[in-house]
């Protein structure tokens, strides 16, 4: 088990820059997770971790080691990829095995850590298995016994759920969290799908065009996204953008929300410190998250953070505990999280809560977060 250190690296591949100065560091025992869209850098990054790719600049410490110049070999880590690389000639037990059997561990010692993963991993009647003969789980769970065998320093994860699934995705999600909480070493674990980062991670490093757009808990990238990019990636269904305008009403800074029909509410801008006068006419994006526009409660009217506006339903999507409900605000179209039981058919109309606690607001120019 060890800490993770990465300052300032870079990676460039001919003139084209695929990593721009990336400094992530994570304690001992966390569980970090590298997420982005295809071509981010975040595999790339993983491999210069692994020591697969050189780094044009920048340090990699892992512990108190600077491994940035060292092999592979010699950086105590085990890798588990999305393919996962298994010896199709060798059975289950001698996947498992072969990387102790190579660095001379005792024939006993193997025997004790092959079956201590396997018991961990609920493998031991697929020993004498050869791959072909598994399913895409069952491959993926020796793939992942191969690495605990080693017992490294850390654990890097290349979108091993990739090849899954959904149903197996999710189950196999929960072994790796169950695994973690287990053996409680460091694991960097890169993948596309936002659901896993949010679910596994202690720690998530999002990344876009090979920088790192936001990094921090699954909670504080969700309540508090920096960009229009993480907001939008993060969340399903995605955060709702609604293009506002800041206008002065009774001495406060507030903005206008117009429903199909031209329902009309007025929302007041908090945590802008600036004076009236300055902010007054200026354009922002409203990032509003579904969940925080539901039925509106009678019980909500004494709720300062709460705001009712009359809504046409657009389009409906049942998902069971929750109806997703589309209409349309500031020409917007808008998603809402409502209860069944409380979603009005297409064409109807009915009042929305629009609880604005954990409401953001972006610059349209640059994307970014204002408040």
């Amino acid at each position: 088990m060890a800490s993770l250190d990465i300052e300032n690296v870079k990676k460039q591949f001919g003139n084209v820059e695929v990593l721009r100065s990336i400094s992530i560091n994570i304690a001992h025992g966390e569980f970090l997770v590298l997420v982005g869209p295809s071509g981010c850098g975040k595999s790339t990054l993983l491999n210069l971790i692994a020591g697969l790719e050189t780094i044009s600049s920048g340090i990699i410490k892992i512990g108190e080691q600077n491994v940035t110049h060292i092999a592979p070999k010699d950086r105590d880590i085990a890798m588990v990829f999305q393919s996962y690389a298994l010896y199709p000639s060798m059975n289950v037990r001698k996947n498992i095995s072969f990387g102790l059997e190579t660095r001379k561990i005792p024939k006993p010692e193997i025997e004790k850590q092959v079956a201590k993963v396997a018991s961990m991993l609920q493998i031991e009647d697929l020993l004498d298995r050869r791959p072909a003969q598994l399913s895409g789980g069952q491959r993926q769970r020796v793939a992942m016994g191969r690495a605990l065998a080693r017992d490294p320093a850390i654990f890097l994860f290349d979108e091993p759920l990739s090849n899954l699934d959904a149903k197996l995705r999710v189950e196999m999600r929960t072994e790796i969290k169950l695994l973690h909480q287990k053996v409680g070493t460091t694991i960097v674990y890169v993948t596309h799908d936002q659901i896993e980062a949010m679910t596994l991670a202690d720690r998530i490093a999002i990344m876009k065009d090979g920088v790192i757009e936001q990094f921090g808990t699954p909670k504080n990238i969700y309540e508090s996204p920096a960009s229009i990019f993480v907001a939008g990636f993060i969340g399903s269904p995605s955060m709702n953008f609604i293009p506002c305008e800041i206008t002065e009403h009774d001495g406060n800074l507030k903005i206008l929300l117009v429903a199909q029909g031209d329902e009309k509410c007025l929302v007041p801008v908090k945590g802008l410190s600036s004076s009236p006068e300055k902010l007054k006419g200026q354009k922002v994006i409203l990032g509003i998250r579904p969940e925080q526009i539901s039925a509106f409660n009678l019980s909500e009217k004494k709720n300062n953070n709460v705001f009712k506006l009359k809504c046409q339903v657009r389009l409906t999507e049942p998902t069971g505990p929750d109806t997703l409900v589309f209409t349309q605000i500031n020409n917007q179209k808008t998603t809402c999280r409502i209860h069944p039981d409380k979603a009005a058919l297409p064409g109807e109309s009915m009042e929305m809560g629009f609880d604005i606690s954990k409401a953001v607001l972006f610059d349209p120019k640059t994307q970014k977060r204002i408040y």
